[in-house]
């Protein structure tokens, strides 16, 4: 860098959030107005001195060549723009002791992909494809001569074949250049754009892929997980995840990265946790961010902003499960790492956030109930009374006080893993007062739950909130429930990222699978099947004709509902890291596998070293699993539907190798050590998936033994409308609600000759 003689130091500022515009009003300068540059070279000479050159009033400013610059609007760079005015700059106090050492990841760029295809639209627009809904922006090859504008635009989708931006809400999302004639890479400097497609305008000569790279920019953190099954569909919905936390991973957790909004939702962030620390090491990633949390929460009592950074000085009273951020991702962290450094980092912003919502509970009559303030509810949930409400159909106070106990818990956990046992006895205390008081208002003295909604229920069973006696029958209703509703989702952010945890942690692994294997709407595989390359903000963003749902709140890059990639690794796979040996040094390996997957497999490599757990259900219905411990970590394994007698571990007998085993529930329980180890049994249970009633009917008919079996039945079935059959619905739905004149025993006997026709 430095060289003999004469050296110029130049540094270029940009607005950013700092400077620019950031947040819902439009505002720009939201914590500064000014360019500002603190800097102190080191230069160590060859006779071992040292020189300290330091900003000072001697140095200059002048205009550079970004003449706009803004992370929504993007950036004008005009490259013919040579004014070389000096001006004076003058020592100002930014805070100087504010200031520390840099506690973010930098934000790189990761990789680069180029377009697939150049598209010529129905309104002779020049549009890249990138095959890919990235983050980051285009770089261009630049070989036009001097004074050409060119025009890059970026966005999400196409409409009617056309270029469109509309879902953009007021961010512009271009990046405007003045060509200065001189050949090289151009690219923009402080504005990323969330985006597949990009239209060019101005372009001299024909559009050639070549020219053109996608620069995906994210957090600089490693990858650490990866899923694949036998279904390309959910293989795909794995990698929407991750490329929806790639898109919006740059520095803080944002919500969406394309719109004029792109904030650290921490609701978001919250329930996507889970998945991406998974997915990558995300360790200093939400270190920071939990960290600016409770700078944000300490002035402002302990309550916990919708979003950090917070874009004005306008304090809300926090919502339940968005300020949970406070809790939930530290004590995630931990799990994943061992590392009790961020307790100890976090422990007093946890505290600060249970003790705001006693204090609201206090206000209110201390009932040990949150029913007061604010509250997103089961947001963009399905089952509301109004198809425009966006909080859902659950009660925001049952959210609220399921929450409310929750935390109370986490906080607990977190005191005694520090040692801090008076307090860990306190919030255990408040727990135990909530989860009486949550008991009291939502069970009847027969064991009746009030509410009747899929996130209710699943929030009642995942945070252990029923009376002992009375949790069987939530999951019966919990059964109940997802018939009614045609087996298929009706969740929101709340109740999405514990729906399928829950399912199979309650012995309804079936029903989880079919939730996750739904490709109709309202699924997971819609917008898979409708070409998504990221997870969507609603569960119908875009919808089957191909035209955006609404412009108002629709990105196509949102991860709260990849979500669902947690369950993928933990029960799907089996690999759950233990509260006692956390960070992954002993494990719990508990695959549940369903045929309708002929296989499935995940490796993580954890704080501990690399895991590895799969299965595959061969033809015949055998079973084979396959783990790999890494080196000093230990594991539990559980097979379900086994007997030791049947199991063969690396081919040969597992009852006669010695290795520690008991029964559990339907299976057989191991402790295992590092290796590689291979089981292999044919189950108790039958893993061959069979056709039935409560299968789609659209499935049905796909398979000619099963609609012959049908059409026995009702010779009727293929005068239904098609766009009836293809919504997914089952023929026991349709009974209830078209088919009228088919009674339940006439499907039950139908039921006994569909079991034996194989799922294809």
């Amino acid at each position: 860098m430095i060289k003999q003689g004469i050296n110029t130091v130049e540094v270029v500022l940009g607005n950013g959030m700092y400077k620019g515009r950031f947040g819902f009003d439009n505002k720009s300068e939201i914590y500064g107005d000014r360019f500002s540059l603190l800097c102190e070279i080191e230069v160590t000479h060859e006779d071992g001195s040292t020189t300290f050159v330091q900003s000072n009033e001697s140095w200059q400013a002048k205009k550079s060549r970004i003449v706009e610059s803004d992370l929504y609007d993007g950036e004008f760079y005009d490259a013919t723009l040579c004014d070389d005015t000096c001006y004076g700059v003058e020592k100002v106090d930014i805070g100087y002791d504010k200031l520390q050492a840099r506690r973010s990841l930098p934000v790189i760029i990761n990789e680069t992909i180029k377009p697939v295809e150049v598209i010529t639209t129905p309104a002779g627009e020049n549009v890249l494809d990138m095959g890919q809904n990235m983050v980051g922006w285009i770089q261009f090859a630049n070989r036009a001569p001097k004074g050409v504008e060119i025009l890059l635009q970026y966005g999400e989708l196409l409409q009617e074949g056309d270029f469109y931006q509309e879902n953009l809400r007021t961010a512009k999302a271009e990046h405007r250049y003045i060509s200065d004639g001189k050949s090289g890479w151009i690219r923009p400097h402080f504005t990323y754009f969330g985006f597949r497609y990009v239209k060019v305008t101005g372009w001299v000569g024909n559009l050639n892929i070549e020219d053109f790279t996608g620069c995906v920019l994210h957090s600089e953190m490693e990858i650490t997980g990866n899923i694949e099954t036998s279904n390309p569909l959910v293989n795909r919905l794995f990698l929407n995840a991750l490329w929806g936390q790639k898109g919006n991973f740059l520095d803080v957790p944002t919500d969406c990265p394309q719109r004029d909004e792109r904030m650290g939702w921490t609701g978001d962030a919250q329930v996507f946790a889970g998945t991406a620390t998974f997915n990558m090491d995300t360790y200093a990633f939400f270190s920071k961010y939990n960290y600016d949390l409770w700078q944000e929460q300490a002035a402002q009592d302990g309550s916990v902003p919708h979003f950090v950074p917070q874009t004005t000085s306008a304090t809300g009273n926090g919502s339940s499960a968005w300020g949970d951020a406070a809790t939930i991702i530290p004590w995630t962290l931990y799990l994943h790492t061992g590392d009790k450094a961020i307790l100890e980092q976090q422990l007093d912003s946890m505290k600060a956030w249970v003790d705001y919502i006693k204090r609201q509970d206090d206000a209110s009559g201390g009932k040990r109930l949150w029913t007061t303030g604010f509250h997103f509810g089961d947001w963009l949930a399905l089952d509301g009374d109004d198809p425009s409400q966006a909080e859902g159909g659950t009660e925001t106070a049952f959210i609220a006080s399921a929450y409310y106990c929750y935390s109370s818990i986490l906080v607990a956990k977190a005191a005694k893993v520090l040692g801090k046992m008076e307090l860990a006895q306190q919030y255990d205390e408040l727990s135990n007062e909530v989860k009486a008081a949550i008991q009291k208002e939502y069970f009847t003295l027969t064991g009746r739950f009030a509410l009747h909604t899929q996130t209710s229920m699943v929030l009642t069973l995942f945070m252990d909130l029923a009376p002992e006696k009375d949790k069987a029958r939530v999951i019966d209703e919990l059964r109940e429930r997802l018939k009614k509703d045609n087996d298929h989702l009706k969740t929101g952010f709340v109740g999405t990222p514990y729906l399928c945890r829950t399912l199979s942690e309650s012995g309804l692994n079936e029903a989880a699978y079919t939730l996750l294997l739904n490709k109709d709407y309202p699924s997971w595989l819609y917008a898979v099947t409708m070409g998504a390359t990221t997870i969507w903000e609603r569960w119908n963003s875009v919808l089957p004709d191909g035209k955006i749902s609404g412009t108002d709140m629709n990105s196509l890059n949102h991860y709260a509902y990849g979500s669902i990639v947690e369950w993928m690794y933990r029960y799907m796979a089996g690999i759950n890291p233990v509260e006692d040996k956390p960070g992954f040094r002993h494990v719990l390996l508990a695959p549940k596998p369903d045929a309708r997957l002929r296989y499935a497999k995940a490796s993580l490599e954890s704080a501990a070293g690399l895991y590895e757990s799969g299965w595959i259900v061969n033809e015949d219905g055998e079973l084979n699993f396959r783990f790999v411990i890494p080196f000093h970590a230990t594991a539990t394994i559980e097979l379900p539907d086994a007997k030791l007698e049947n199991v063969l571990l690396n081919g040969k007998p597992l009852k006669d190798q010695g290795i520690e085993s008991e029964p559990f529930m339907n299976g057989v329980r191991l402790q295992l050590v590092s290796g590689i180890w291979e089981f292999a049994y044919m189950p108790e249970a039958d893993y061959i998936y069979r056709y039935s009633t409560y299968f789609p009917v659209e499935q049905l008919l796909l398979n000619d033994e099963a609609k012959q079996a049908v059409s026995e039945v009702f010779p009727q079935i293929g005068a239904i409308p098609t766009s009836m059959l293809s919504k997914g619905q089952s023929l026991r739905y349709l009974s209830q609600h078209v088919l009228s004149q088919i009674q339940a025993e006439v499907l039950d006997a139908l039921d006994l000759k569909l079991k034996n026709i194989k799922y294809q």
